[in-house]
């Protein structure tokens, strides 16, 4: 298989974390250069990279991009400051403003994370320009609310998206932006049941599809939808799930979402972040994670000393 390096050179993947300063409460970027990357030629590679394997490389998912004090959910800016530290996942939510603009929000109001206020939906992305977002302490940055379409072109090269849809959007409307910015191969969509599932495959055949499959029912009503599973990233909820049955799901050749934001994360800071190893350890391939920095510190030594996916990554630490 082919890949397109662009003329940047090509490292084995590995957690270089030695040579790069360890984040606390603020995440830290002092002396961090460069950003890690993942170089994809087409859909082609997009699913060799999910399709199980015993040398898979275990990953974090950035939940709402990896918010830490100085950077907000939902922002670039913030999506870049968690690669300077680890490839990751990106996954983001998906808003519709008034004139119909997909912009990156999880909340269907403003004044959470913006400083701004009033539901999405009602104001214009005039209004939405003109506003800046504010971080989980509510402290106000210079960042910018950014546009699905901002979001798409950047993460091509850079990271692989999972798109959270909220339920004011259109479906349609989403396929359609991946599609005019020819980013197919960047963007998983994701779905919470499977006749959302079905209509975003109906919709859109060729894309990867993040899908919610937390036990052995719901491995047969996900056959009974006609999915391929070469089109599939399990999502197996947000408890940890019995090795046997990531194991049935490696059978089908899928990846493992393990979502550990909420209470795993906080028995992580609690009894210690090497929990994450063991979450890995029991056949989580990604962990969605409110702390993608200290997950991805944790799971670093589990990273296989060569896979067949390694040639996808580059970084230039």
């Amino acid at each position: 298989m082919k890949i397109n390096l662009t003329g940047a050179f090509v490292l084995s993947l590995f957690f270089c974390f030695s040579c790069q300063s360890s984040p606390s409460s603020v995440a830290d970027t002092t002396g961090v250069e460069g950003l890690y990357e993942v170089k994809l030629s087409g859909l082609e590679d997009t699913r060799d990279f999910y399709s199980w394997t015993s040398d898979r490389i275990p990953m974090v998912s950035a939940h709402r991009g990896g918010p830490y004090p100085g950077f907000p959910e939902n922002a670039i800016e913030t999506f870049e400051n968690v690669l300077k530290y680890t490839p990751a996942i990106i996954e983001l939510d998906v808003a519709m403003t008034q004139d119909s603009v997909l912009i990156l929000m999880h909340d269907d109001e403003l004044d959470r994370t913006t400083n701004g206020t009033g539901k999405v939906n009602e104001v214009t992305y005039e209004y939405i320009q003109g506003l800046r977002l504010e971080d989980e302490n509510g402290d106000l940055t210079e960042f910018k609310v950014p546009t699905l379409e901002q979001a798409l072109n950047w993460a091509k090269g850079k990271a692989l998206l999972t798109v959270d849809i909220k339920r004011s959007v259109p479906f349609e409307k989403v396929v359609e932006e991946v599609r005019a910015t020819e980013s197919e191969a960047y963007a998983a969509l994701i779905s919470y049941a499977f006749p959302a599932a079905k209509k975003l495959h109906y919709l859109a055949p060729e894309l990867m599809l993040s899908v919610t499959i937390r036990n052995e029912e719901e491995i047969k009503r996900f056959e009974e939808t006609g999915i391929p599973w070469t089109r599939v990233i399990a999502f197996t909820g947000l408890s940890e799930r019995p090795l046997e049955f990531n194991q049935a799901l490696h059978q089908k050749g899928a990846f493992t979402i393990l979502g550990v934001l909420g209470n795993l994360d906080r028995q992580a800071v609690a009894k210690g972040d090497e929990i994450y190893t063991s979450f890995v350890q029991q056949g989580a391939d990604i962990l969605a994670t409110d702390r993608p920095i200290e997950a991805s510190k944790a799971i670093q030594t589990l990273v296989p000393s060569e896979s067949s996916k390694q040639k996808y990554f580059r970084n230039d630490h």
